[in-house]
């Protein structure tokens, strides 16, 4: 492959990129259309070379992958991540298998299939709920949490595949590798806490440069080291270098700078992926690709749904949460591959999961985009999913409420405005729906109700049509504007104050018909301003205001 070659292939990548992004799609599905298209019209011919640039695009994605998982927050993560992550993995493997028993395939590829169908992507949920501002929400840290112990699933799948595929594999033999992979881990440990700090802090911290450099060479160094004389794979030896480096002082510049170049070597991993949708049967892929598109696109968020009723969230709550996970994962892309490399699966078998990954891929980033629409036509038939006594409305509806402040989000603002209102007695209730704040507060005694303002439910709880005020301190756009939608509604209509991160969406919200938007930036500007017009630039009178601006940060 010659360089007129890798230009073509980037030149192709790029322009189905833009394409599909302009249709609000991942961008790996253009990677993916990209490969099919050209090992279609023939300009894919050294399989070799751009499976193996592909190789170092999934050892980097594994390395950042170790590199930022801190396994000391799986025991935080909660009872509705662990319990949701786990059950959905089980109960999806176990039909997913089921299925492709039935479909004909024998029993290593059905699992091979069910997996796949198990994972969700961690890549595309985490940005489309960061673009929608809606990772913090209380739906949003469940879902981080579950992709959290997805990932880590997913790894310990893969130390089992480094096991299978050899001709010694016997008890014995599966010991020996339980050993050299707890041996592995121990050596790893040592090297995170009492070597790599220190070397990294003496010859390598200092310089920006150097520090890319010497992570990427410890990264696929060690991922080559651990797939050849230590016999696992490279997506285990990339793990494994992230890991190590995960407790170093700079492991999120390492991230930051390692991020781009992972991203342009699984680029060259996903046209690799493309290029097994050229199979010469298609009829055999194209039922039971759509079979699997069916159970990951609505059993899978079914099951969730289920569990999460059981562990008593509220039926938007959990629906909100299902529809994120209603895809698979570029682990599933990477398990496949290495079940080919191993011999288990045939390219049958790598193009029906790609088509799979194509049409869940897609499917699901219109249902993330348009979920609160969905939700308001189903809701009615999501009940089944609800038990009686939910644990997010945390209070009665109160008919004593009446002439109140209603405070959206108290986790920077909300705490000064709790003291003001009570040196003033004003009654007021406070909405979150982060759980930290919700078990601080509520074990002070502050009338606060655990949930979503754009839940009607919650709204009716706290009595909106009574109140006297509503200020919303949370930088969501379509969250407050779904609740300004709502006091249009109302016949007596509260003042409202919403704080905003742009200038744009402060417009925005003044069309919807708020009374008065705050945006921090400007008050900023506007603050400093006075500052310099009160006290100039000389003297020391800014720095003895600012004296007193710290004493207020401490003891207020």
């Amino acid at each position: 492959m010659d360089f007129s070659q890798i230009s073509l292939l980037l030149v192709v990548a790029a322009f189905s990129g833009i394409i599909v992004k302009k249709l609000k799609q991942p961008i790996l599905i253009g990677y993916l259309f990209a490969g099919f298209l050209l090992s279609a019209f023939g300009f894919l011919t050294d399989h070799v070379l751009i499976d193996n640039l592909g190789k170092i695009g999934v050892a980097l994605l594994l390395f950042l992958v170790g590199l930022e998982m801190n396994i000391r927050e799986l025991p935080t993560i909660g009872k509705a991540a662990l319990y949701t992550g786990l059950g959905q993995i089980f109960f999806t493997f176990t039909i997913g298998l089921v299925i492709g028993l039935l479909l004909g395939f024998n029993l290593t590829v059905s699992s091979y299939l069910a997996i796949a169908a198990s994972f969700s992507s961690t890549i595309i949920i985490i940005k489309l709920l960061s673009e929608k501002n809606v990772l913090s929400s209380l739906f949003g840290k469940i879902t981080v949490g579950f992709l959290l112990v997805q990932d880590f699933v997913a790894i310990l799948i893969l130390v089992f595949l480094a096991s299978l595929g050899r001709e010694e594999m016997n008890p014995y033999g599966l010991l020996l590798l339980v050993v050299k992979g707890l041996g592995l881990f121990v050596v790893i440990w040592l090297l995170s806490k009492k070597v790599l700090p220190a070397l990294f802090e003496r010859y390598v911290a200092a310089s920006s440069e150097l520090l890319f450099i010497v992570s990427i060479a410890w990264a696929l160094g060690l991922a080559s080291l651990v797939a050849g004389p230590l016999g696992f794979t490279l997506e285990i030896g990339g793990f494994l270098a992230g890991l190590a480096l995960s407790n170093l002082p700079e492991h999120l510049e390492i991230a930051s700078r390692t991020r781009p170049l992972r991203d342009f070597f699984l680029t060259i991993f996903f046209l690799s992926l493309g290029t097994n949708l050229i199979i010469e049967d298609v009829g055999k892929v194209i039922v039971p690709a759509l079979i699997y598109s069916l159970l990951v696109l609505i059993v899978k968020p079914t099951i969730v749904m289920i569990v999460m009723g059981f562990l008593r969230f509220k039926k938007r709550t959990s629906f909100l949460t299902s529809v994120t996970g209603a895809q698979i994962s570029e682990f599933s892309l990477i398990v496949v591959s290495v079940g080919f490399t191993l011999g288990h699966l045939e390219k049958t078998h790598i193009a029906l999961v790609v088509l799979v990954a194509a049409i869940t891929m897609t499917a699901s980033t219109y249902l993330v985009i348009g979920v609160e629409k969905i939700y308001a036509k189903i809701k009615d038939a999501l009940g089944i999913f609800e038990r009686k006594n939910t644990k997010e409305i945390n209070v009665e509806k109160s008919e004593t409420l009446s002439n109140h402040i209603v405070l959206i989000g108290c986790l920077r603002t909300g705490p000064r405005l709790l003291t003001f209102f009570k040196k003033k007695q004003t009654p007021y209730v406070i909405v979150d729906f982060n759980p930290d704040i919700y078990n601080k507060l509520s074990a002070e005694n502050e009338p606060i109700v655990f949930g979503d303002i754009t839940d009607p439910e919650i709204l009716d709880a706290i009595q909106i049509e009574r109140a006297l005020l509503v200020i919303s301190t949370i930088d969501s756009l379509s969250d407050n504007l779904t609740l300004l939608e709502h006091l249009a509604h109302l016949e007596k209509k509260p003042l409202s104050v919403f704080t905003s991160s742009t200038r744009g969406d402060a417009l925005k919200l003044y069309e919807f018909g708020a009374s008065y938007v705050i945006v921090p930036d400007i008050v900023a500007g506007d603050h400093i301003r006075n500052l310099l017009r009160l006290y100039g630039t000389k003297g020391t009178r800014i720095a003895k205001a600012g004296k007193n601006h710290f004493n207020r940060l401490v003891f207020t």
